[in-house]
Formats: C-alpha cells, sequence, structure tokens
C-alpha cells in the first residue's frame, strides 16, 4: 500500500468513525422524542413489526442524509470533520422535525406512534419510514454540491416538505379510498404504496436541489420543474402500473376491495413510483 492509499484509508476510518457518532446521536434523539417506549423492548421483546419499518425507514434516512455530507469535494481533515458534524447534526434535527410535521400535517387523523406502538400498525410504520427517507434523500441532495450554506439547506429542505405534503393531498384525491381511513385500518398495502410515493417525491427532490448551488432562481427552477413533473406523473405512473405490469387486474381492488388486502400489490405500486423518479431524474437532470 502507497503512502497515498494509507492517507486514503486513514482518511476514510476517521470520516465512518465521524458518522457512526452522528448515527449514535441520532438514535439518543429518537429515543429523547419518544419516553413513552423502550426501543429494545419493543423491537425484541413485543416484536413489534411496525416499530422496525418506522425505525428502518429513521436510519436508512441518517444515512442518506449524511452521505449527502460525506459526498462533497473535501478540504482539509478539520474543515471536513467540522462540515460533518455540522450538517450531520442539522439533518438529525431536520429528519426528527419532518417526522412531526407528518404526524400533524400528512396524517393528521390520527397519531403515528399510537398506531405503531399500541396497535402495531404496519401501514403507518411503512409511511413514517417512506417519510424519514424521502427527507434523507431531500437532505442528500441539498447538502451534494459547492455554496451549500445553512440557509440553502433550511430553505430547500422546508420546499421538500410541501413537495411532500402536496404529494399527499394529491394522492388522497386521486385515489378512490380515503388514504387516512385505510391506514387506520391497519392496511399495510395501502401504507406501502403511499410510502412509495413519499420516496419517489423525495427523490425527484433529490434531483432537482443537488450539484452545486449557482444562485436562487436557478435551483427554484429545477425544483418547480420538479415537482410539478413528480405530482403530475403520480395518476400516469399508476394507471401505466395498472395496464402494464398487471394487466386485467388493477391494484385499488387488490389493496383495497377484498377482505385480506394484497401487500405485494402495495409493494409494486410503491416501486413504479420509485422507479418514475429515478428515470425522471436521469432523462432530464
Amino acid at each position: 500500500m502507497s503512502y497515498e492509499q494509507a492517507d486514503i484509508f486513514i482518511t476514510g476510518v476517521i470520516y465512518l468513525g465521524a458518522i457512526f457518532v452522528l448515527l449514535m446521536l441520532g438514535k439518543l434523539v429518537y429515543d429523547k422524542r419518544h419516553p413513552g417506549f423502550v426501543l429494545k423492548d419493543e423491537l425484541f421483546e413485543r416484536d413489534n413489526f411496525a416499530l422496525s419499518l418506522a425505525v428502518v425507514g429513521y436510519y436508512l434516512g441518517l444515512v442518506f442524509a449524511l452521505g449527502g455530507v460525506l459526498a462533497g469535494e473535501g478540504v482539509d481533515l478539520t474543515t471536513d470533520l467540522i462540515d460533518i458534524f455540522l450538517y450531520g447534526g442539522l439533518a438529525i434535527v431536520l429528519i426528527n422535525i419532518s417526522s412531526i410535521l407528518n404526524d400533524k400535517i400528512i396524517l393528521p387523523q390520527f397519531r403515528n406512534e399510537k398506531e405503531i406502538i399500541e396497535d402495531r400498525n404496519a401501514g403507518a410504520g411503512a409511511v413514517e419510514a417512506g417519510n424519514h427517507i424521502a427527507n434523507g434523500l431531500i437532505i442528500s441532495g441539498v447538502l451534494n454540491g459547492e455554496n451549500v450554506d445553512l440557509w440553502v439547506v433550511l430553505a430547500f429542505w422546508s420546499l421538500g416538505q410541501l413537495a411532500l405534503i402536496l404529494g399527499g393531498i394529491v394522492y388522497n384525491r386521486l385515489s378512490s379510498f380515503n388514504l387516512h381511513a385505510e391506514i387506520e385500518k391497519d392496511n399495510v398495502a395501502v401504507g406501502v404504496a403511499f410510502a412509495g410515493v413519499l420516496i419517489g417525491l423525495g427523490n425527484l427532490v433529490r434531483f432537482s436541489v443537488r450539484g452545486d448551488f449557482i444562485n436562487w432562481q436557478s435551483s427554484l427552477t429545477d425544483f418547480i420543474f420538479f415537482l410539478i413533473m413528480g405530482l403530475v406523473l403520480l395518476p400516469g405512473v399508476r394507471m401505466l402500473t395498472d395496464k402494464m405490469l398487471v394487466p386485467g387486474a388493477r391494484l385499488t381492488d387488490e389493496m383495497v376491495h377484498q377482505e385480506h388486502p394484497n401487500v405485494g400489490a402495495g409493494v409494486l405500486e410503491a416501486a413504479s413510483y420509485l422507479a418514475a423518479s429515478m428515470l425522471i431524474g436521469w432523462a432530464m437532470f
């Protein structure tokens, strides 16, 4: 191993150590935000699958967000570590705030914690996971570039929340069922499908804000373009999934209009939104 390779390896280990510290900090914040239950007991004593979905989404969201911190151009070890802890700490705060917004605005008709802990509602757990992952993608996109400061991060994260809220409204309006009612009935299929909507929109926002920050006009134009594309294509993606991938069947009937909702249909719909967001981003950015 050459000196340069050894230096890269040691630096990488230091960066990974810093990320591990931030993940532990993220766990502490999560525990402080949920004093009503002990995470270890819920996961390994009560085997709470709904909570496991939410927690996995939380950590994936953090990993995506922290990956955005690492992906930027390095300056020197000290400066990079300062940026990692500064923006990594901010990412933890923003992902936890987004969880509150999800509870209060996107799914306001019930409390997520009650659904996940008391009712073990895996549909609600899937939605919370989707919200965490979507926000991790948004933060990753904002942090992945040059000339990014605190106000840029906060501005585009806030716009990302608007995109997720609008996505929830549009999805509920376009669906022939009541999103809140189905999730409250422990409909895992609908929860998984809606999680896919959130992740797909979060991914589109990531495409729209990633890269170097040049000016507000250019960045806002990209954001608005991708947001409109996402909201307009939601019904189109759903229709194409019905017609092309599952001819002769309807996803809504599989997820809602039968005694036992078809979770596989929900997974298929969620995957179609994520796939569409990737293709749109690659083709148009």
